[in-house]
Protein backbone atom coordinates (compact mmCIF):
# COMPACT_ATOMS: atom_id res chain seq x y z
CA UNK A 1 0.00 0.00 0.00
CA UNK A 2 1.39 3.39 -0.95
CA UNK A 3 0.98 6.73 0.79
CA UNK A 4 -0.95 7.95 -2.24
CA UNK A 5 -3.75 5.45 -1.64
CA UNK A 6 -7.04 7.12 -0.55
CA UNK A 7 -7.75 6.98 3.17
CA UNK A 8 -11.18 5.40 2.64
CA UNK A 9 -11.61 2.49 0.25
CA UNK A 10 -14.89 0.82 -0.65
CA UNK A 11 -15.24 -2.28 -2.83
CA UNK A 12 -18.52 -3.66 -4.20
CA UNK A 13 -19.07 -7.07 -5.80
CA UNK A 14 -22.10 -7.24 -8.09
CA UNK A 15 -23.34 -9.92 -10.47
CA UNK A 16 -24.37 -8.09 -13.66
CA UNK A 17 -24.19 -4.62 -15.20
CA UNK A 18 -27.07 -2.50 -13.76
CA UNK A 19 -27.07 -4.33 -10.40
CA UNK A 20 -24.67 -1.73 -9.09
CA UNK A 21 -27.15 1.08 -9.70
CA UNK A 22 -30.43 -0.14 -8.27
CA UNK A 23 -29.20 -1.08 -4.81
CA UNK A 24 -25.99 0.86 -4.33
CA UNK A 25 -25.85 3.66 -6.92
CA UNK A 26 -26.46 6.53 -4.51
CA UNK A 27 -24.01 5.05 -2.00
CA UNK A 28 -21.30 4.80 -4.66
CA UNK A 29 -21.89 8.35 -5.90
CA UNK A 30 -21.83 9.73 -2.37
CA UNK A 31 -18.55 8.13 -1.41
CA UNK A 32 -16.88 9.11 -4.68
CA UNK A 33 -17.97 12.70 -4.04
CA UNK A 34 -16.55 12.49 -0.52
CA UNK A 35 -13.16 11.42 -1.85
CA UNK A 36 -13.25 7.69 -1.16
CA UNK A 37 -11.78 5.14 -3.55
CA UNK A 38 -14.77 3.18 -4.90
CA UNK A 39 -13.99 -0.06 -6.73
CA UNK A 40 -16.76 -1.93 -8.52
CA UNK A 41 -16.31 -5.60 -9.42
CA UNK A 42 -18.89 -7.04 -11.85
CA UNK A 43 -18.92 -10.81 -12.26
CA UNK A 44 -20.61 -11.27 -15.66
CA UNK A 45 -21.58 -9.28 -18.75
CA UNK A 46 -25.31 -9.92 -18.31
CA UNK A 47 -25.66 -11.83 -21.58
CA UNK A 48 -29.01 -13.37 -20.63
CA UNK A 49 -30.77 -10.11 -19.76
CA UNK A 50 -33.99 -8.94 -21.32
CA UNK A 51 -33.76 -6.26 -23.99
CA UNK A 52 -36.07 -3.26 -23.69
CA UNK A 53 -34.77 -1.46 -26.79
CA UNK A 54 -36.61 -2.97 -29.79
CA UNK A 55 -33.90 -1.98 -32.26
CA UNK A 56 -31.43 -4.11 -30.32
CA UNK A 57 -33.63 -7.18 -29.94
CA UNK A 58 -31.42 -9.34 -32.16
CA UNK A 59 -28.53 -8.97 -29.73
CA UNK A 60 -30.23 -11.47 -27.41
CA UNK A 61 -28.51 -14.72 -26.47
CA UNK A 62 -30.71 -16.84 -28.76
CA UNK A 63 -29.83 -14.74 -31.79
CA UNK A 64 -26.57 -12.79 -32.19
CA UNK A 65 -25.58 -13.30 -28.54
CA UNK A 66 -23.99 -9.85 -28.47
CA UNK A 67 -25.88 -8.30 -25.56
CA UNK A 68 -22.94 -8.72 -23.20
CA UNK A 69 -20.71 -6.53 -25.32
CA UNK A 70 -23.38 -3.86 -25.51
CA UNK A 71 -23.80 -3.93 -21.75
CA UNK A 72 -20.09 -3.35 -21.24
CA UNK A 73 -20.61 0.08 -22.76
CA UNK A 74 -23.78 0.68 -20.75
CA UNK A 75 -21.83 -0.07 -17.58
CA UNK A 76 -19.05 2.30 -18.56
CA UNK A 77 -21.62 5.07 -19.01
CA UNK A 78 -23.32 4.24 -15.72
CA UNK A 79 -20.03 4.33 -13.85
CA UNK A 80 -19.24 7.70 -15.44
CA UNK A 81 -22.59 9.03 -14.24
CA UNK A 82 -21.82 7.88 -10.70
CA UNK A 83 -18.25 9.18 -10.84
CA UNK A 84 -16.77 5.70 -10.43
CA UNK A 85 -13.46 5.41 -12.27
CA UNK A 86 -12.30 2.02 -10.96
CA UNK A 87 -14.36 -0.79 -12.43
CA UNK A 88 -13.24 -4.38 -13.03
CA UNK A 89 -14.85 -7.50 -14.48
CA UNK A 90 -14.03 -10.52 -12.36
CA UNK A 91 -11.25 -12.36 -14.20
CA UNK A 92 -11.60 -9.96 -17.14
CA UNK A 93 -14.59 -9.21 -19.37
CA UNK A 94 -16.26 -12.43 -20.48
CA UNK A 95 -14.49 -14.79 -18.06
CA UNK A 96 -17.85 -15.72 -16.58
CA UNK A 97 -21.23 -15.76 -18.30
CA UNK A 98 -24.62 -14.66 -17.03
CA UNK A 99 -26.38 -17.81 -15.77
CA UNK A 100 -29.94 -16.60 -16.28
CA UNK A 101 -32.67 -17.07 -13.71
CA UNK A 102 -32.59 -20.03 -11.34
CA UNK A 103 -33.66 -23.33 -12.88
CA UNK A 104 -33.13 -22.38 -16.52
CA UNK A 105 -30.96 -24.41 -18.88
CA UNK A 106 -28.62 -21.42 -19.10
CA UNK A 107 -27.49 -22.29 -15.56
CA UNK A 108 -25.63 -25.22 -17.10
CA UNK A 109 -23.61 -23.30 -19.67
CA UNK A 110 -19.92 -24.24 -19.19
CA UNK A 111 -18.99 -20.59 -18.64
CA UNK A 112 -22.02 -19.79 -16.47
CA UNK A 113 -21.00 -18.01 -13.29
CA UNK A 114 -23.23 -20.42 -11.38
CA UNK A 115 -20.87 -23.20 -12.50
CA UNK A 116 -17.69 -21.34 -11.56
CA UNK A 117 -15.17 -23.00 -9.28
CA UNK A 118 -15.57 -21.06 -6.04
CA UNK A 119 -11.92 -21.11 -5.03
CA UNK A 120 -10.76 -20.02 -8.46
CA UNK A 121 -13.26 -17.17 -8.66
CA UNK A 122 -12.55 -16.11 -5.07
CA UNK A 123 -8.83 -15.91 -5.79
CA UNK A 124 -9.53 -13.67 -8.79
CA UNK A 125 -11.48 -11.43 -6.45
CA UNK A 126 -8.68 -11.65 -3.89
CA UNK A 127 -6.22 -10.30 -6.48
CA UNK A 128 -8.31 -7.13 -6.67
CA UNK A 129 -8.55 -6.93 -2.89
CA UNK A 130 -4.76 -7.20 -2.60
CA UNK A 131 -4.42 -4.17 -4.87
CA UNK A 132 -7.26 -2.08 -3.47
CA UNK A 133 -7.11 -3.05 0.24
CA UNK A 134 -10.75 -2.11 0.88
CA UNK A 135 -11.75 -1.38 4.45
CA UNK A 136 -15.42 -1.80 3.54
CA UNK A 137 -16.90 -4.49 1.29
CA UNK A 138 -20.47 -4.58 -0.05
CA UNK A 139 -22.17 -7.56 -1.68
CA UNK A 140 -25.47 -9.48 -1.44
CA UNK A 141 -26.78 -11.74 1.31
CA UNK A 142 -26.59 -15.52 0.99
CA UNK A 143 -29.82 -15.57 -1.06
CA UNK A 144 -28.44 -13.04 -3.51
CA UNK A 145 -31.10 -10.59 -2.28
CA UNK A 146 -33.81 -12.30 -4.35
CA UNK A 147 -32.49 -15.71 -5.36
CA UNK A 148 -30.74 -15.14 -8.68
CA UNK A 149 -27.95 -17.73 -9.04
CA UNK A 150 -25.36 -15.18 -10.09
CA UNK A 151 -26.18 -12.98 -7.10
CA UNK A 152 -25.81 -15.98 -4.80
CA UNK A 153 -22.50 -16.85 -6.44
CA UNK A 154 -21.29 -13.25 -6.19
CA UNK A 155 -22.04 -13.40 -2.47
CA UNK A 156 -20.09 -16.65 -2.11
CA UNK A 157 -17.12 -15.36 -4.10
CA UNK A 158 -16.93 -12.04 -2.25
CA UNK A 159 -17.20 -13.66 1.16
CA UNK A 160 -14.62 -16.33 0.37
CA UNK A 161 -12.24 -13.70 -1.02
CA UNK A 162 -12.67 -11.72 2.20
CA UNK A 163 -11.79 -14.85 4.21
CA UNK A 164 -8.65 -15.37 2.14
CA UNK A 165 -7.71 -11.71 2.53
CA UNK A 166 -8.23 -11.98 6.29
CA UNK A 167 -5.87 -14.96 6.36
CA UNK A 168 -3.26 -12.78 4.64
CA UNK A 169 -3.75 -10.02 7.20
CA UNK A 170 -5.56 -7.34 5.23
CA UNK A 171 -9.24 -8.32 4.97
CA UNK A 172 -11.96 -5.65 5.01
CA UNK A 173 -12.81 -4.35 8.47
CA UNK A 174 -16.50 -4.16 7.70
CA UNK A 175 -18.69 -6.20 5.35
CA UNK A 176 -22.22 -5.14 4.45
CA UNK A 177 -24.97 -6.89 2.53
CA UNK A 178 -27.57 -4.98 0.54
CA UNK A 179 -30.95 -4.97 2.26
CA UNK A 180 -34.40 -3.42 2.34
CA UNK A 181 -36.28 -2.65 5.58
CA UNK A 182 -39.79 -4.07 5.80
CA UNK A 183 -41.07 -0.63 6.80
CA UNK A 184 -39.79 0.84 3.53
CA UNK A 185 -41.36 -1.99 1.53
CA UNK A 186 -44.66 -1.47 3.31
CA UNK A 187 -44.46 2.24 2.51
CA UNK A 188 -43.75 1.45 -1.14
CA UNK A 189 -46.71 -0.91 -1.41
CA UNK A 190 -48.96 1.77 0.04
CA UNK A 191 -47.51 4.57 -2.11
CA UNK A 192 -48.04 2.64 -5.35
CA UNK A 193 -51.67 1.73 -4.71
CA UNK A 194 -53.83 2.96 -7.56
CA UNK A 195 -50.88 3.77 -9.82
CA UNK A 196 -51.04 2.45 -13.38
CA UNK A 197 -47.52 0.99 -13.34
CA UNK A 198 -47.63 -0.60 -9.90
CA UNK A 199 -44.78 -3.11 -9.33
CA UNK A 200 -46.59 -4.33 -6.22
CA UNK A 201 -49.97 -4.87 -7.88
CA UNK A 202 -50.02 -8.58 -7.02
CA UNK A 203 -48.48 -8.18 -3.58
CA UNK A 204 -50.86 -8.25 -0.63
CA UNK A 205 -48.20 -7.94 2.05
CA UNK A 206 -44.42 -7.77 2.41
CA UNK A 207 -44.50 -11.43 3.37
CA UNK A 208 -45.18 -12.23 -0.29
CA UNK A 209 -41.83 -10.75 -1.37
CA UNK A 210 -38.57 -12.76 -1.60
CA UNK A 211 -36.62 -10.03 0.21
CA UNK A 212 -36.97 -7.62 3.07
CA UNK A 213 -35.52 -7.41 6.59
CA UNK A 214 -37.10 -6.41 9.89
CA UNK A 215 -36.01 -2.88 10.66
CA UNK A 216 -33.98 -3.97 13.68
CA UNK A 217 -31.81 -6.18 11.44
CA UNK A 218 -30.79 -3.20 9.31
CA UNK A 219 -27.42 -1.78 10.33
CA UNK A 220 -26.93 1.20 8.03
CA UNK A 221 -29.00 3.77 6.20
CA UNK A 222 -26.90 5.66 3.66
CA UNK A 223 -28.39 9.02 2.72
CA UNK A 224 -27.43 9.71 -0.87
CA UNK A 225 -30.33 12.03 -1.66
CA UNK A 226 -27.92 14.68 -2.93
CA UNK A 227 -26.79 12.16 -5.55
CA UNK A 228 -30.05 10.54 -6.61
CA UNK A 229 -30.04 12.39 -9.94
CA UNK A 230 -26.68 10.73 -10.68
CA UNK A 231 -28.29 7.42 -9.80
CA UNK A 232 -31.14 8.10 -12.22
CA UNK A 233 -28.63 9.05 -14.94
CA UNK A 234 -26.80 5.77 -14.31
CA UNK A 235 -30.09 3.87 -14.59
CA UNK A 236 -30.76 5.54 -17.93
CA UNK A 237 -27.34 4.38 -19.10
CA UNK A 238 -28.63 0.79 -18.72
CA UNK A 239 -31.29 1.37 -21.37
CA UNK A 240 -31.52 -2.25 -22.52
CA UNK A 241 -32.43 -3.34 -19.00
CA UNK A 242 -34.44 -0.46 -17.56
CA UNK A 243 -37.09 0.80 -20.01
CA UNK A 244 -38.09 4.45 -20.16
CA UNK A 245 -41.49 3.61 -18.66
CA UNK A 246 -40.03 1.68 -15.72
CA UNK A 247 -41.70 2.13 -12.35
CA UNK A 248 -38.24 3.06 -11.06
CA UNK A 249 -38.46 6.34 -12.93
CA UNK A 250 -41.93 6.77 -11.50
CA UNK A 251 -40.40 6.65 -8.04
CA UNK A 252 -37.75 9.15 -9.12
CA UNK A 253 -40.37 11.52 -10.48
CA UNK A 254 -42.89 11.20 -7.67
CA UNK A 255 -40.65 10.93 -4.64
CA UNK A 256 -37.29 12.31 -5.76
CA UNK A 257 -34.43 11.27 -3.56
CA UNK A 258 -36.69 10.11 -0.73
CA UNK A 259 -36.70 6.56 -2.11
CA UNK A 260 -34.11 6.60 -4.87
CA UNK A 261 -31.37 8.27 -2.87
CA UNK A 262 -31.50 6.23 0.34
CA UNK A 263 -29.98 2.74 0.52
CA UNK A 264 -29.86 0.18 3.32
CA UNK A 265 -27.48 -2.54 4.49
CA UNK A 266 -27.03 -5.24 7.08
CA UNK A 267 -23.59 -5.72 8.64
CA UNK A 268 -21.97 -9.14 8.89
CA UNK A 269 -18.41 -8.25 9.83
CA UNK A 270 -17.19 -5.46 12.05
CA UNK A 271 -18.94 -3.35 14.65
CA UNK A 272 -21.44 -0.60 14.02
CA UNK A 273 -19.93 2.80 14.44
CA UNK A 274 -21.84 5.96 15.31
CA UNK A 275 -25.59 5.33 15.15
CA UNK A 276 -28.70 7.45 15.45
CA UNK A 277 -32.49 7.30 15.36
CA UNK A 278 -34.89 4.82 16.92
CA UNK A 279 -33.38 1.86 15.05
CA UNK A 280 -29.75 2.80 15.84
CA UNK A 281 -28.71 2.76 12.19
CA UNK A 282 -25.32 3.92 10.98
CA UNK A 283 -25.26 6.75 8.46
CA UNK A 284 -21.63 6.26 7.40
CA UNK A 285 -20.28 2.86 6.35
CA UNK A 286 -16.77 3.98 7.32
CA UNK A 287 -17.75 4.85 10.89
CA UNK A 288 -15.40 2.97 13.25
CA UNK A 289 -12.92 2.12 10.47
CA UNK A 290 -9.42 2.52 11.83
CA UNK A 291 -7.13 1.19 9.08
CA UNK A 292 -5.39 4.10 7.29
Amino acid sequence: MTNAQPARRLMLVHAHPDDEVTGTGATMARYVAEGAQVTLVTCTLGEEGEIHVPALAQLEAKQADQLGGWRVVELERACAALGVSDHRFLGGAGRYRDSGMMGLETNNHPRAFWQADLEEAARLCLEIMREVRPQVLITYDDNGFYGHPDHIQAHRVAMRAAELAEAEGFGPEKIYWTAMPLSVLEGGIEAFKGMEDNPFADVESVDDLPFGHPDDEIAARVDGTDYYEQKVAAMRAHATQIPDNSWLYGIAGDFGGEFMGVEYFTIVKGERGEVSGPHKWESDLFSNVVTP
